[in-house]
């Protein structure tokens, strides 16, 4: 079986981590799978770019300047909104002719068009789509904030200017995927079962298949090691409690730093020596913006991308803590159990399923900063730090291994291979 995942960015993002995984996942379960990027960062052999950098740019600059005049020369929520009204066509690269199955990813921000999933599905090759977030469900957005108009038809988008109309920017996106999707087959993927609930829920997958499977993670790589080494090498202090945020950009609002600094601040509000015994590591862009608004001792250790820096900052760190707004199956959080990291998170997206209240960490009140501070208290009590790693642990080589997520994907391409051929 020969398995073509297609995904923007070769490594930055949540979407391209995960997809790097599942790639070596698959390789290690006897499918041969390879990844077919815009964005090529490394010279892995088993990553392919496609196009020249020169169309990719242009796709890219296009598709944003057509959002940007729909915001009336705004910039707020640039970034929000995808159309894909430009990109490159991969049907006629070699790896796409080779490939058994058609594994769509996160193809946002000018890789692939609308027109581009048309021509792929025109090709009558089996398609499997993950869905790292809603985009494949809705109109525009790639969270909908509770909005419900993607169940039965986008309009009046909340994104756009004056809160947009009838026959807005998502009502004439809308049209066109729908036109695409209609009568047919799209095995769609989401990676967590609350994904999955509001995905089943989008009037454009009607008549589609809606399976969930998590992401995986190499458990040989993320795994506990020394505490006291991993922080001697981090320059991190030895003696002190450790919390830890992460986030591809600090700054992302969806990742609620702001509720993080509200509930340091209420930790110490109740009990001020707190500043002595516990500091924050913040991993992760734009960290230093955040260090001096912080009521304890702030540690900003930038962007990383190396696995093995990346790995011994969870093992420095006695709780991580990631209250999201919204968020899907945080690769973060997945990250810092394998270490045998507690976590400390709302209750909701998919961050309920990964953490299990008391038993792996600690699931706080949506948006209550007060039970959030709650959290980072109770985990970091000396007699709960053991059990809830171990337990953390084990939940992670349970769930989310190579061999238990490549195994569930093998059976869903085995199924959309065996439904291409009964079609015919």
């Amino acid at each position: 079986m020969n398995v073509l995942i297609i995904n923007t960015s070769e490594k930055n993002g949540g979407a391209a981590v995960a997809s790097n995984r599942l790639m070596n996942a698959l390789n290690n379960n006897g499918v041969k799978a390879r990844m077919l990027v815009r964005d090529k960062e490394t010279d892995e052999i088993t990553v392919a770019p496609v196009g020249r950098p020169w169309r990719a740019q242009w796709a890219f600059l296009w598709e944003r300047l057509c959002i940007f005049l729909h915001l009336h020369l705004k910039r707020e929520h640039l970034f929000e909104i995808d159309t894909a009204n430009a990109g490159i066509d991969i049907t006629q690269t070699r790896y796409f002719k080779e490939a058994d199955v058609i594994h769509l990813a996160w193809i946002n921000q000018g890789y692939i068009s609308l027109k581009g999933i048309r021509r792929i599905l025109d090709s009558g090759k089996p398609v499997v789509w993950t869905m790292h977030d809603m985009w494949p469900a809705t109109a525009i957005c790639h969270y909908t904030r509770g909005c419900r108009n993607y169940q039965s038809s986008c309009h009046d988008c909340r994104l756009l200017p004056g809160g947009g109309s009838r026959n807005d920017l998502s009502a004439k996106v809308w049209r066109k995927k729908h036109s695409i999707v209609h009568n047919r087959t799209i095995q769609f993927v989401a990676c967590s079962r609350w994904l999955q609930r509001q995905a089943e829920q989008s009037g454009l997958f009607r008549h589609q298949n809606v399976a969930a499977i998590p992401n995986p993670i190499n458990t040989h790589i993320f795994q506990p090691s020394d505490k006291a080494e991993a922080r001697k090498r981090l320059n991190l202090p030895t003696g002190k409690r450790i919390i830890l945020f992460v986030s591809q950009k600090v700054t992302d609002e969806r990742k609620g730093m702001k509720y993080f600094i509200e509930a340091t601040q209420k930790m110490t509000d109740a009990d001020p020596t707190v500043k002595d015994t516990t500091v924050v590591a913040i991993l992760g862009g734009h960290g230093e913006e955040i260090a001096g608004q912080l009521p304890l001792p702030a540690y900003p250790l930038g962007y990383v991308s190396d696995d093995r820096v990346i790995v011994d900052v969870y093992n420095s760190a006695d709780v991580f803590v990631l209250p999201s707004l919204e968020d899907n199956l945080p690769n973060t959080i997945m990250e810092a159990m394998a270490c045998g990291v507690p976590c400390v998170g709302f209750n909701v997206g998919g961050i309920p399923e990964m953490i299990e209240h008391k038993k792996t960490g600690y699931v706080a009140k949506e948006r209550d900063a007060d039970d959030l501070a709650k959290g980072i208290n109770w985990v970091l009590e000396p007699a709960q730090r053991k059990p809830l790693a171990k337990n953390a642990v084990d939940k992670v080589q349970h769930c989310y291994s190579e061999r238990a997520v490549a195994m569930q994907y093998i059976d869903i391409y085995t199924d959309a291979m065996a439904q291409r051929r009964y079609n015919i």
